[in-house]
């Protein structure tokens, strides 16, 4: 394959893009760079464009089932990527991974259930916890070492509380943090002794920096895999999230059973034509396009704390294990989460994710989503500097 041109500059104003046509809306002014929601300014893979083409070049978009060769594309794509199998039966297809955590919620426990979540985490995870009016429990993860560790003698005593769900962020988003096998396994113990389900979000797991491995939970022994629904998508990995095509793999049959009840209850019916082919050609063809990715986002962290450290040494950007996001502790600036608000819109005009989003232990922090091209990246540091200067 060639070399991708992931420096090229994709202009994304008016096409409806929720990073930079919603800047006014989010942030209150439209004069900012969005380096926010957790979306790339890259092209996916060609191949992924020619499937879409050529599905519009057919020209009728009627009801369309999800075939047995995007199935196989998951299986395939787990098994090497992954060093993880998955039967067939136990692939179940979703709008997308936030929806997915919705219907296990409904689907797993009952109206006032305590469901567990690390603090800070996935915004979402809190949100679909208090929205399916279920009793949401934190766990605060320990910052030490600008890295985020588990407080396990803290994760069982709140797993001690009667919690029936753990929901778990796998590679962590904010923190970037890919678990290893050793703590996957304190945390698949636990949740076993206690007789609590978990939900493993790993839509993350493609993004993953040399030498990290993603170790998806399910695959560590058969104990785990029985109690386990791990949820994946293409979207964060090849940049296709407006595609809404995600799965969710659930070995044990019972569950699989009570997940598909709430879908069928929501009316939910297939995958929508586009995103059947964008699926499966991303699966199947954006092996190399990933490749050349991971090399391109590694370039980006490095630039990006590189240049942190030497113009402004108050802050402490996270090491990422994965992801494209940088994890910026400001607390070193003296300012409250208030303050760093206003530097970064009115003095940097740079539009950042606060931490305090992200629950309790994201106070002064941000997050900043380095998935664009070097141009892109370069402004937005310098407004970085501009707004703490």
């Amino acid at each position: 394959m060639d070399r991708i041109d992931f420096d090229k500059v994709v202009d994304r104003n008016k096409s409806h893009s929720v990073k930079w046509d919603a800047t006014e809306k989010v942030f209150g002014t439209g004069d900012v760079l969005p380096m926010w929601v957790a979306d790339m300014d890259f092209q996916p893979p060609q191949a992924v464009i020619d499937a879409l083409r050529e599905r519009i070049d057919h020209g009728v978009f009627g009801y369309t089932f999800v075939p047995l060769s995007v199935t196989e594309a998951i299986q395939d794509w787990m098994k090497r990527r992954h060093n993880c199998e998955f039967k067939a039966s136990s692939i179940v297809f979703s709008e997308g991974v936030v929806p997915s955590i919705s219907t296990a919620i409904r689907a797993f426990t009952e109206k006032g259930d305590k469901v567990l979540v690390h603090s800070p985490v996935y915004t979402p995870f809190f949100n679909m916890v208090k929205d399916n009016e279920r009793t949401l429990v934190t766990s605060r993860l320990i910052y030490e070492n600008e890295r985020f560790e588990i407080d396990f003698e803290n994760f069982e005593a709140k797993l001690q509380e009667g919690v029936k769900m753990f929901i778990l962020c796998n590679p962590h988003n904010p923190g970037g943090r890919v678990w290893t096998k050793e703590e996957l396994e304190k945390i698949g113990d636990l949740c076993l002794k206690h007789d609590c389900l978990i939900v493993s979000d790993e839509i993350h797991s493609d993004l993953v920096f040399e030498p990290n491995v993603h170790i998806p939970i399910a695959s560590i022994n058969e104990k785990f895999r029985e109690i386990t629904v791990t949820f994946v998508a293409p979207s964060k990995t090849f940049n296709l999230a407006g595609l809404q095509s995600s799965a969710a793999l659930i070995p044990n049959k019972e569950l699989k059973t009570k997940f598909k009840r709430i879908q069928q209850e929501q009316g939910f019916f297939t995958l929508n034509t586009f995103g059947i082919a964008g699926i499966e050609a991303a699966y199947r063809h954006g092996e190399e396009w990933l490749d050349q990715l991971l090399a391109y986002l590694a370039e980006n962290m490095q630039i990006a704390t590189d240049y942190i450290s030497e113009h402004l040494p108050a802050l402490k950007p996270m090491k990422a294990d994965a992801t494209y996001l940088l994890w910026i502790d400001c607390r070193g600036l003296g300012l409250n989460d208030e303050e760093i608000k206003d530097k970064l819109l009115y003095k940097g005009k740079l539009g950042l994710e606060p931490g305090t989003k992200y629950g309790e232990g994201g106070e002064g922090f941000v997050r900043m989503n380095l998935a664009c091209p070097r141009e892109t990246l370069n402004e937005g540091l310098e407004r970085l500097k501009r707004a703490f200067s």
